[in-house]
């Protein structure tokens, strides 16, 4: 069986340098926001190419503290409006409800599966404060329209980039828009993955940065003085030391993923099944580090048992939109065509810096007869 994401095997090349951090960090004797915290987040804004990076405990808290920073700063306030994309994953939608605002849902492109710009406008009301966007699956949203819209508006611009680990970096939106900021999940299997959850948030706005530095640890700067209602999500000192072995082999690790993507987008003929658009940025830009490689098929289950007979592991990235989640029954009666048939239709195929070009050529090989 090829799996569809083997760990063990992205992580096996580390294990030596993994074990030389653990035990520096056993015998440094600090465990909560030591120096291998510190260094990542001095090393993961040098790669970002932001100012500021601040640690937390995983992807969705980085959401959270984002939007109770802007609250504490007074550039929100509990009840605004903030439009995301309605296929987002549902930590999207819950980060802006557990910060005591309210989601507005804007349908994406079919073809990128990420938030469509021309609809946004429609959408925005007296209390719309924000844009979240979410780099869905890898893929750079449409950040020169979003960003427009935002300063044409006076919107906020938070990003959610926990499956875009690469494609953020010195460029438009996070450089140019001083009221972007954006949301990293350190997942194991993410692009830059740890060995438990970890988080992060990355901007140029100082202020921001102060504050979610503050939120994450109880609301102190100073121990035992509390300047804010805060919380505990601080980056593990453990998987911080862990992120800071991976980090330069990130680059590398894109590479083979974009490597492997292209072979899928020019070698998979076959048409029932629709492949991903990539829109491209310029030659020596990336649009897109392929966390997932997302086709679209009219006979999903069909396609997924087929492909699982002939020993191939396949996820679907996601079975429920969050509108029809039972957990927001209040929202099941609204109705978003473009998100509902993404949610019915698509389908992850293995993408990894592991698989062996043998694997490719065999997953190739087995959609092309499907």
């Amino acid at each position: 069986m090829i799996p569809f994401l083997d760990l063990k095997k992205i992580n096996q090349p580390y294990e030596a340098a993994f074990q030389e951090k653990l035990k520096a960090v056993l015998d440094n004797g600090w465990y909560i926001l030591g120096n291998e915290v510190k260094a990542f987040e001095s090393n993961f804004a040098n790669y970002c190419g932001t100012k500021y990076c601040v640690g937390v405990g995983n992807g969705f808290d980085a959401l959270v503290l984002i939007f109770k920073g802007y609250i504490q700063l007074g550039k929100l306030q509990k009840g605004d409006e903030v439009i995301v994309p309605a296929n987002t994953y549902i930590a999207s939608i819950l980060a802006i409800l557990q910060a005591d605002l309210i989601p507005v849902m804007v349908e994406p492109k079919l073809e990128t599966y990420n938030i469509n710009p021309a609809l946004i406008e429609e959408k925005i009301t007296s209390k719309t404060k924000a844009i979240l966007v979410v780099h869905l699956y890898g893929q750079l949203a449409e950040m020169d329209l979003i960003n427009e819209i935002a300063l044409a508006n006076d919107l906020l611009v938070v990003e959610d980039a926990a499956q875009a680990h690469g494609t953020i970096r010195n460029q438009e939106s996070v450089i140019s828009n001083q009221k972007s900021s954006v949301a990293y999940s350190f997942y194991p299997g993410k692009n830059l993955g740890a060995l438990g959850d970890g988080g992060a948030v990355t901007t140029n706005d100082l202020e921001l940065a102060k504050v979610i530095h503050s939120l994450r640890n109880y609301g102190s700067e100073t121990k035992y003085y509390n300047d804010y209602i805060g919380v505990n999500s601080r980056l593990n000192e453990l998987q911080a030391a862990f992120l800071n072995v991976k980090l330069p082999n990130l680059d590398a690790e894109n590479e083979k993923r974009s490597i492997i993507a292209k072979r899928y987008l020019s070698e998979i003929k076959n048409d029932k099944i629709i492949l991903p658009t990539i829109l491209s940025r310029g030659a020596k830009q990336s649009n897109h580090v392929f966390h997932l490689f997302v086709i679209r098929t009219q006979n999903r289950k069909e396609l997924q048992d087929y492909l699982y007979n002939n020993s191939i592991q396949t996820v679907i990235h996601y079975p429920v939109p969050p509108h029809k989640q039972k957990a927001f029954s209040h929202w099941n009666h609204l109705r978003f065509p473009i998100t509902e048939k993404i949610h019915n239709e698509v389908l992850s195929l293995p993408i990894s810096p592991v698989l062996t070009v043998a694997e490719v050529d065999f997953i190739i090989a087995v959609l092309n007869q499907y």
